[in-house]
């Protein structure tokens, strides 16, 4: 795989554009996923014309209306902020993104939970967005992002992870100029993949390849995207796990004997009580594909939806 292409704030690669001239390096973004990413950072603060150092920023008006306000001489820069994101929203349709990384906090940067405080006093509620993290999701609402700070919880990466190397594939898929049995051969891969985020979007998802040449095929491609990584987004439950791995076991039943089956069984359902991580049973029906040479399983992306080497799978 090409590595593919993650938006981010600056200062998480350890770019000095912080307000105090500083950074916020982030490790594990750079040294670890950073092997399988090109970066194309972005400092909206500094972008839009402000120096480094320069005064801190906060939001100021209600929940669903403020403004990018410096904290000291309330200077506004809403509007020249808003002016930078306009810019750089167009300049970013060349890149393909892939998803985006954004600073937690940030009154220009924070995807949620940004500060907002009232314009006459008083405590701030964590009811913000920052002004470029919510036109960029306005922009791309489908693109896969998170913060750095929630990147912690192994959970919440694995999901984001998985997401952008799907959005990875189906860049691949988009630009080799794709008829109807790409798409078919894209959704037969992911099957297990939807299935373990959301059965009922897979449904839906089925019925739509069902129907592909009744509709446009541009249309049929916007509403697939829109379905997949809704369905994506949504959590991989142990359960919705479980159910998958049972399913996948039943390619195996004309090739292991009772003690085998019963093993797999059992690791499968010790990842569901929580007592193992996915990787477990993962790892060993990968084993059996491979012994058996199961293609269509081979072929499967939930079984290797990302590099092993990030060790999104081995959390209990």
């Amino acid at each position: 795989m090409e590595k593919l292409k993650l938006g981010i704030s600056s200062c998480l690669l350890g770019h000095k554009v912080r307000y105090d001239g500083g950074h916020k390096y982030d490790a594990w973004l750079v040294e670890t996923l950073g092997q399988y990413v090109d970066y194309v950072p972005v400092c909206p603060e500094a972008g839009c014309g402000m120096s480094i150092p320069r005064e801190a920023l906060r939001l100021v008006g209600t929940k669903d209306d403020y403004r990018l306000i410096t904290v000291k001489t309330g200077i506004d820069y809403t509007d020249q902020m808003l002016e930078f994101s306009y810019e750089t929203l167009k300049r970013l349709e060349s890149e393909q993104l892939c998803g985006y990384v954004f600073k937690s906090k940030s009154p220009s940067s924070g995807m949620e939970r940004v500060k907002v405080y009232p314009p006459h006093g008083g405590a701030a509620g964590k009811t913000g967005v920052g002004i470029w993290a919510r036109e960029f999701m306005r922009a791309y609402p489908l693109l896969p992002v998170e913060e750095e700070g929630r990147l912690h919880d192994p959970v919440l990466r694995e999901n984001f992870i998985e997401r952008i190397f799907i959005m990875q594939r189906w860049w691949d898929m988009v630009n080799s100029k794709p008829r109807a049995g790409d798409l078919v051969k894209f959704h037969t891969i992911h099957k297990y993949l939807i299935m373990a985020h959301s059965p009922q979007h897979y449904r839906e998802m089925g019925k739509l390849v069902a129907a592909i040449r009744d509709l446009p095929f541009k249309q049929v491609l916007m509403n697939y995207l829109e379905l997949l990584m809704t369905a994506c987004k949504r959590a991989a439950t142990p359960s919705k796990n479980h159910n998958v791995l049972l399913h996948i076991l039943g390619y195996f039943k004309n090739e292991l004997d009772h003690f085998e089956k019963q093993e797999l069984i059992r690791l499968i359902d010790q990842y569901k009580d929580g007592m193992i991580p996915l990787i477990v049973p993962v790892t060993l029906i990968n084993h059996y594909v491979n012994k058996y040479n199961k293609a269509y399983l081979g072929d499967q992306v939930y079984l290797n939806p990302h590099p092993m080497e990030l060790k999104l799978r081995n959390h209990a």
